[in-house]
């Protein structure tokens, strides 16, 4: 039987085989995509042997579970991405750890989160996610902000102290003309990024693709994708 660093590390091995294999196929460099791996549900002392491994971007998207998990690996170099819906509640917490926050969809969020960063004297990095099914008004449980909304918040993020506007983040969406097209649905994405990049040329990130499609986000031109079940295994159920 295999010892958990090695399955991560063959987990590993394997993501970054499909990442290579879809960078060339799309005729793009490797190095211009990055792997974040999305720990969550996973211990502390998984993430302490992936930094062993090489890597170097984690991401949760549970505060409850990820700020002890990062207070127990806050010795590493790591760049800690919270990727899951926000509540305003939580948002002092999440600006004591996180890196990036991918899931900016309200404007009541940015103001609570720069306030939140401005007490911690931290600079938060900001995605804004957008909900490519809200399109057709099919919008589903994901969180998002419709592509209309996308320029109020990028001007409010650009405005706010202690946050800085990064780029756009969406998940394939289960609704609406997108349903089942993820290439489709990454090309729009970068469409938007695209928009977002002529009035704010520094928010160049766009973080698309997962286990199951993270070879159609690389083709569409993401530059970051979030692979947690293809390098840690299948979840254990949420008790």
């Amino acid at each position: 039987m295999k010892d958990r660093r090695t399955e991560l590390a063959d987990g590993l091995v394997a993501v970054e085989e499909r990442i290579v294999s879809a960078c060339a196929a799309a005729g793009r460099k490797r190095e211009e995509v990055t792997l974040i791996v999305v720990t969550k549900t996973y211990p502390a002392s998984d993430v302490r042997l992936l930094h062993e491994l090489g890597v170097r971007h984690v991401a949760e998207n549970r505060d409850q579970d990820a700020a002890p998990k990062a207070a127990a690996c806050s010795d590493l170099d790591l760049h800690w991405h919270f990727v899951g819906q926000l509540q305003t509640n939580k948002v002092r917490s999440v600006a004591s750890y996180a890196d990036v926050v991918q899931s900016i969809d309200r404007l009541k969020l940015v103001t609570s989160l720069s306030a939140a960063a401005v007490r911690a004297e931290r600079e938060l990095g900001c995605l804004i996610q957008v909900a490519l099914d809200a399109e057709s008004g099919e919008r589903g449980d994901r969180g998002g902000v419709a592509p209309d909304g996308i320029d109020e918040l990028a001007a409010a993020i650009d405005g706010a102290p202690g946050l800085r506007l990064d780029g756009l983040m969406t998940v394939a969406p289960l609704a609406g003309p997108y349903a089942e097209q993820q290439q489709a649905a990454f090309e729009r994405l970068m469409e938007l990024s695209s928009s977002l990049r002529a009035g704010h040329p520094a928010a160049n990130m766009v973080s698309a693709g997962m286990s199951a499609d993270l070879e159609q986000a690389v083709a569409a031109g993401a530059t970051h994708v979030r692979v947690g079940t293809a390098v840690l295994g299948v979840r254990p159920r949420l008790g």
